[in-house]
């Protein structure tokens, strides 16, 4: 399946069949996320790949009781860092430099920028970038599972701060953003199912400069 018919294929699945995915599959939706492109490169944010049925049943009253939560294979939580601490920005391009095998300094002016970047920003500010980056790995993740056949659906509206304290993301200095439900559509019980996939024209969504 080539990326625009894959893309005309996916929905925002309504309900799932429970069928647990391939692993492999799964793998492959999460890598997708790992090599989104972030700014500067930074990667900000984590996946939180849950499979247990009894932590998703325990997700789904956060989550506003979605069926997908509990009828999914898998729930991907999107949770990036909740600040972007000097330390934070030094240990990446560290990473970085070690795997490249550079010379200590080849970074050093894009540290010291990102650094003095974030200084004077509030911790929401921080939040609210780092969130943007998570948000593009869920985009490449959803793309990748519909290339791979598999349903997925982006999930907003849940209670972060109680995800948060539920999965002590605290502890690891991440919120959560976003979830991603992965799993089979109900062919039987899905409303959304067989409607037209309806966007607005492209000669409205795209604004031409000439």
């Amino acid at each position: 399946m080539q990326l625009l018919d894959a893309l005309n294929w996916r929905y925002a699945t309504k309900r799932m069949t429970g069928e647990v995915l391939e692993q492999a599959l799964v793998d492959q939706i999460i890598e997708a996320a790992r090599l989104a492109p972030t700014s500067s490169g930074v990667q900000p944010f984590h996946v939180v790949a849950i499979a247990n049925p009894e932590v998703k049943k325990a997700i789904a009253p956060i989550a506003l009781n979605q069926p997908q939560i509990v009828e999914s294979s898998h729930v991907l939580v999107f949770a990036s860092w909740d600040y972007m601490s000097p330390e934070r920005i030094e240990q990446r391009f560290e990473f970085i430099r070690n795997h490249r095998e550079q010379a200590a300094e080849t970074y050093a002016g894009m540290v010291a920028n990102l650094k003095s970047l974030f200084a004077d920003l509030t911790p929401e500010q921080h939040y609210h970038h780092t969130a943007k980056q998570a948000h593009i790995g869920m985009g490449m993740a959803i793309a990748a599972a519909a290339l791979l056949g598999v349903d997925a659906t982006p999930m907003e509206g849940f209670d972060k701060a109680a995800l948060d304290e539920y999965l002590e993301l605290d502890k690891r200095g991440l919120k959560s953003v976003t979830l991603l439900a992965l799993g089979r559509r109900d062919v039987e019980n899905d409303w959304l199912l067989g409607q037209k996939k309806v966007r607005i024209p492209k000669d409205e969504f795209v604004i031409e400069m000439r």
